[in-house]
């Protein structure tokens, strides 16, 4: 992406944000995020929520306050019924009603492959957003969902699980990261990212090299979804998360004592993940008790930020 030098921009693609923030005037700025996939789940209904409460989760990830969506569709006219597609925009439109925004219209095309995502906007205070680029050595890292979607999901396609045995998946995908939004606010922390497709590693080492810092990170403090661990032994790994590992291989010291399996899931590729923050030391067990009372599904305090090599993690 080019290089963009106009005040009005506090917040572009250069540092691996998840969204764009646009000033609109002193007390206020526009952050703007898109994000669509192909399903992956086999309820239509399921799938709208999950890619809408993803899509909204980098504005939250922001600290902004949800205003607006656009529908993305790319659907095989002719091979699934238009009725379904009504299911996925349904689960699309009720996520969006919990975020408090507005569905306004969208786009679509015909597309070979059923695709859905939404471009989604919020609003923020320019002096209160909060990005991935200030954690600072000494801060709590603190995550706010348990990590595992993509094996399960994976595990779905080749049918070593059922749709039911996706239950708290599902929940976990479809919960608004706005709980853990208001409570990073209330607490006050010094960095935030949403843990989606680049894994919990990934989303990890943009934050660290943004800000300069290295992490350590406790595997054991990791929360999973049930029976992760279980199918990722059986070889329930996405191509996405194979490309993780690869992305972050020299950035990444695992103590010999890490399993394999944990390794994968500290690489599986996510979606509609939780928050991930730094928050001064201080502040992380007021931090945590502020997660617990909005019902996030998780509030796992999972490692430290040290002072680097930027971007490094060890993971023990």
């Amino acid at each position: 992406m080019p290089t963009l030098t106009d005040p009005r921009i506090l917040v572009d693609a250069s540092t691996r944000d998840d969204a764009a923030v646009y000033r609109l005037a002193p007390d206020r700025a526009l952050v703007a995020t898109v994000d669509f996939f192909t399903p992956i789940v086999d309820d239509a209904y399921d799938f709208g929520r999950i890619a809408a409460a993803n899509a909204f989760s980098d504005v939250y990830a922001m600290g902004a306050t949800p205003l607006l969506a656009l529908n993305l569709v790319g659907w095989p006219r002719g091979k699934i019924p238009l009725e379904l597609l009504g299911d996925v925009l349904r689960g699309g439109q009720d996520i969006a009603r919990e975020a408090g925004a507005f569905v306004l219209g969208g786009h679509s095309v015909d597309d070979p492959e059923p695709k859905y995502g939404m471009v989604a906007i919020g609003e923020a205070h320019p002096d209160k957003i909060v990005t991935l680029a200030r954690a600072k050595p000494g801060d709590a890292l603190v995550l706010t969902k348990p990590i595992g979607t993509g094996v399960l999901t994976t595990a779905l396609k080749r049918d070593l699980l059922t749709a039911a045995d996706l239950t708290a998946a599902v929940a976990s995908m479809t919960t608004l990261n706005a709980g853990a939004a208001r409570a990073m606010l209330a607490v006050g922390v010094d960095a935030a990212t949403d843990v989606t497709g680049f894994g919990l590693m990934g989303h990890l080492h943009n934050m660290l090299a943004a800000s300069g810092v290295g992490a350590e990170v406790d595997a054991a403090a990791v929360p999973l979804l049930p029976r992760a661990a279980e199918l990722a032994a059986r070889g329930a790994v996405a191509g996405g998360t194979q490309r993780n590992r690869d992305a972050v291989a020299t950035h990444v010291t695992f103590a010999a004592g890490v399993e394999e399996v944990t390794r994968i899931l500290l690489c599986d590729a996510q979606t509609s993940g939780g928050l991930l923050l730094a928050v001064p030391a201080e502040r992380a067990d007021a931090l945590i008790t502020a997660l617990k009372k909005e019902g996030t599904p998780a509030a796992a305090r999972i490692g430290r930020v040290t002072a680097g090599p930027a971007g490094a993690i060890t993971v023990r």
